[in-house]
């Protein structure tokens, strides 16, 4: 008999896992993402940094398999999966898990979908794949989260373990949707370790490189279960031995029970948090605060003093270096700034509260905004680092030019458990992504493609659909 090792156990999971009797919810939570990441795709399309990447995936040539958004014709499936995993990233706009603080669905929706569009998959079979990568991408991040510190392990080394353990969940999506048994998905897990990767140094101090880092997930997810298909294999204790992923990634600071406890049981799926901003999540309860202190009457011109209270860990990613994050120079910069939310909130901005349309480059560099911002100090607050990383809250104390203090706390995020988003919100932050991208019929049909995405003989149907959002100047000869 063999060995049991983790990486086994994610396997057997992956194989046997049923699509007929996955939780109500979980189908549901899947449906939902899978129109989140649509949209998202579909709004990323035309970033120039989106246009450098998708140029990329038309000048690599070779056999059509599969669709990438923005793309009109079919690529290879792991450079469709690239294409859609960058586009998924790029807003800032993608699910959460907490308190691991990953991205799931930007990479691991991306492989399933193009593994599901190369095999010509069931739409049940897809959504069970996703359900499962997502599941082990989450389980693995837990594992590198260190409840005594309150943080992620990955994120101390300055790892991005958003595509990191998103390759490894992805490859498990793409192995079951290729029909591998657990034998076959556990090499494929042994060759996915081998290619994870991302480091978080441009959240701090810039570059657009993160953009990709799910796109590269998402490729070699679907790359590595393609290898272990023809035969390529990998060590079957690729999580736990000496020179394994934990030890490489995380110098053997993991917790295994985060892997099998309740696996095939427990479900962290519904409970992912949805983003109703396009910003670092750290910065949303900053946001949700400003625009209430907005809704009582508070004006960017009133504004004499703000003390943004955060959770320790997260000042290096939105308030340091502070003159920085104080005068981001792009939209992209704004993103990562716990200021410019501030500025953002009290300015009121677009669909569910701040949209992506508040974060130009023109309004990064605005004058009343870069005036709040420079009024803005971001400090630690001992209440939020009780609560982080559960939550990501916020207290936010405003003084104003007559004299009053005003404060409002945020300790719980809007598009989680506590206060989800519903289906009309998410339908909402949809069709406003899509918008002008997609013509309105094509943007129904797949919202109700995707709303019968667990009943579908064949999910090439919504591939074909999203073909409308291809860009003229990506368009191969």
């Amino acid at each position: 008999m063999a060995e049991p090792t983790l990486g086994r156990a994610l396997a057997a999971y992956a194989e046997v896992t049923p699509a007929a009797a996955l939780p109500a919810a979980v189908v549901d939570s899947v449906r939902q993402r899978v129109l989140d990441v649509v949209g998202l795709c579909v709004a990323a399309v035309d970033l120039p940094s989106s246009r450098a990447a998708l140029a990329y995936v038309r000048d690599q040539g070779g056999r059509g398999q599969a669709r990438a958004i923005g793309v009109a014709d079919p690529v290879p499936a792991a450079l469709a999966a690239f294409g859609n995993g960058v586009l998924a990233h790029s807003l800032d706009y993608d699910d959460t898990h907490l308190p691991s603080v990953l991205h799931p669905s930007a990479s691991g929706l991306p492989a399933a979908l193009d593994a599901a569009d190369l095999t010509g998959a069931s739409g049940r079979e897809t959504v069970a794949a996703v359900a499962v990568g997502l599941e082990v991408c989450v389980r693995l991040g837990m594992a590198g989260y260190d409840r005594a510190a309150g943080n992620s392990v990955f994120f101390e080394h300055g790892q991005h373990a958003t595509s990191i353990c998103g390759t490894l969940g992805g490859a498990v999506a793409a192995a079951r949707l290729f029909g591998l048994d657990a034998g076959r998905t556990l090499d494929a897990l042994g060759v996915a370790a081998s290619m994870a990767a991302g480091l978080i140094e441009a959240n701090r101090t810039g570059g657009t490189v993160k953009r990709i880092h799910c796109g590269w997930a998402a490729h070699s997810a679907v790359s590595a279960a393609a290898l272990a298909r023809h035969g390529i294999t990998g060590p079957p204790t690729v999580l736990e031995g000496r020179f394994g992923f934990f030890e490489a990634f995380l110098r053997g600071e993991y917790d295994s029970a985060e892997i099998t406890a309740g696996l095939g049981v427990d479900w962290a799926v519904p409970d992912i948090f949805f983003k109703p901003y396009p910003a670092n999540h750290f910065t949303h309860a900053a946001i949700d605060a400003a625009l209430a202190l907005r809704r009582r009457g508070v004006r960017p011109p009133d504004v004499e003093s703000v003390t943004l209270g955060v959770p320790t860990p997260v000042i290096r990613t939105i308030g340091q270096p502070i003159d920085r994050k104080r005068r981001p120079t792009t939209g992209y910069e704004a993103q990562f700034s716990g200021p410019y939310a501030v500025a953002a909130g009290l300015h009121g901005g677009g669909v569910l509260g701040v949209g992506p349309d508040d974060f130009t480059d023109a309004l990064a560099v605005e004058e009343s905004r870069r005036a709040v911002m420079a009024r803005v100090d971001v400090v630690p607050d001992e209440r939020c680092d009780e609560i982080f990383p559960h939550q990501f809250p916020a207290v936010l104390r405003v003084v104003t030019r007559d004299g009053r203090e005003w404060t409002e706390e945020v300790l719980a995020n809007r598009g989680g458990p506590a206060r989800p988003l519903t289906t009309a919100e998410l339908a909402l932050k949809f069709r406003h992504n899509v918008a002008g991208r997609l013509p309105a019929d094509v943007a129904g049909a797949v919202e109700r493609e995707i709303a019968a995405l667990d009943t579908a003989t064949d999910v090439r149907r919504l591939a074909d659909l999203l073909a409308a959002a291809a860009a003229p100047d990506t368009r191969q000869e």
